[in-house]
């Protein structure tokens, strides 16, 4: 529940099912998507999130330091990811990005 939530971890990141349902359904345009579809939105979000984890760095190098600077009173730990350009598997190899896109 979100009461465990709020009292034994220090930082949750929040995804909503019927969020990335509607993303696969309107923004990719899939009829039926497959946990497949939700799992690949889900892992390349998640993927940007621990990018500071992976690589070498000065900001957020791990866990507590995310903490640090994203956590003003310690019961508001819940992050929202986002993920941006939202572009199909199939499609993502042949985007052109500009940084008007991006930003």
């Amino acid at each position: 529940s979100v009461h465990q939530l709020v009292e034994n971890t220090d930082e949750t990141f929040c995804i909503d099912n019927e969020a990335l349902y509607d993303i696969c359904f309107r923004t990719w345009k899939l009829a039926n998507p497959t946990y497949g579809d939700l799992n690949h939105l889900v892992s390349v979000t998640m993927s940007g999130v621990t990018t500071c984890l992976r690589f070498p760095g000065q900001l957020n190098a791990d866990l507590r330091k995310l903490a640090v600077n994203m956590v003003p009173f310690p019961r508001l730990h819940f992050f929202m990811p986002g993920f941006a350009p939202l572009s199909a598997r199939d499609a993502a190899a042949y985007r052109a990005l500009n940084v008007a896109e991006l930003t």
